[in-house]
């Protein structure tokens, strides 16, 4: 078979929970999956560190170690996980076409998109030195490990309202910077930050620098924009809360998405708008983004890829 075209029935695009769960049902049905790990293997979770609250870890689990457990099984039933990244999507005619790395074509009957989402960040040197070590994209993930400490959350949406109030419940004091004079969240989300005692909220706020020991974060350098008049808000957390992007730009004009790139899946299923191609995971789903829900939809659209070839074998769809 040559380098440049090669056939399978079952592809996977992307290596998070949702990828590697659908590569273990795939294989374990004997649809011979490819995954193209795209060019974080393991994503969003290898930027995480402890994982807490994975059924089946009562210890926790480092995220990186864990998508390494994901891999392993994957790989003992047979997935082929491969590192590359896909450069070009073709839907428009059976088997689909995929482009790897802009040179390698790969047909397949099936695909299964798991390509994931990625955080919105600020964009300061200071916050990717201290990611990991003090500043986090998830309140979720990792407001644990700031029990009974001052923290500082950006962000002025729903989610951010939201990531605020659960820190909150966990944290001895929650600074809420947001860079308008008002927030965007709904209303009832505004009122939820607004009746909890132990948010400040710091209006006209722009994020000047995170500070730290050259370990942990020691601070914030925030900003008035009105004033220009700076502070440092003392701080052991910094949590980003901006938004996610969803990683489904080379899908554009083929599937189906919403304004912000998530992919429009059926009610209750993983199926596209395009038979044969299924999304699962942070692509389509910017209302859980947990690794345990992305890893259930991994599973959906495997079985639900499963039953697609074998209704074409039988010559229906």
């Amino acid at each position: 078979m040559s380098q440049e075209n090669e056939h399978v029935q079952c592809l996977i695009i992307g290596s998070g929970p949702a990828g590697y769960t659908a590569a273990i049902y795939a294989a374990r049905a004997d649809l011979k999956p490819v995954m193209y790990t795209g060019m974080v293997p393991g994503g969003q979770l290898t930027q995480t560190t402890d994982v807490e609250n994975f059924p089946g870890y009562p210890d926790g689990i480092m995220g990186p170690e864990m998508m390494e457990d994901f891999r392993k099984q994957a790989e003992r039933f047979g997935t082929q996980v491969r590192f590359g990244h896909v450069s070009k999507v073709d839907f428009s005619s059976t088997p689909h076409k995929v482009i790897i790395d802009e040179e390698k074509t790969v047909t397949a009957d099936t695909v299964i998109i798991a390509t994931g989402a990625s955080a919105k960040w600020l964009g300061l040197e200071s916050e990717q030195k201290y990611n990991g070590f003090g500043v986090s994209a998830c309140a979720v993930c990792d407001g644990f490990f700031f029990k009974g400490q001052d923290v500082a959350i950006v962000g002025a949406g729903d989610t951010a309202a939201e990531e605020a109030t659960y820190l909150a419940k966990l944290c001895k004091k929650v600074h809420m910077l947001v860079r308008r004079d008002e927030f965007r969240a709904s209303k009832a989300m505004q009122n939820r930050v607004l009746n909890t005692p132990n948010i400040e909220i710091h209006y006209n706020t722009d994020t000047e620098e995170i500070l730290g020991d050259g370990k942990n974060v020691t601070g914030v350098k925030v900003k008035n924009n009105l004033t220009n008049e700076t502070k440092v808000l003392d701080i052991t957390g910094f949590f980003v809360a901006i938004g996610h992007n969803p990683n489904t730009e080379i899908f554009k004009g083929i599937l189906d998405m919403d304004e912000t790139g998530y992919l429009i899946t059926q009610a209750d299923s993983t199926k596209t708008n395009i038979p044969g191609v299924f999304a699962c995971g942070d692509a389509q789903d910017k209302l859980w983004r947990q690794a345990v829900t992305a890893a259930g939809t991994g599973c959906m659209a495997a079985l639900e890829a499963e039953r697609y070839l074998a209704a074409a074998e039988h010559g229906s769809h």
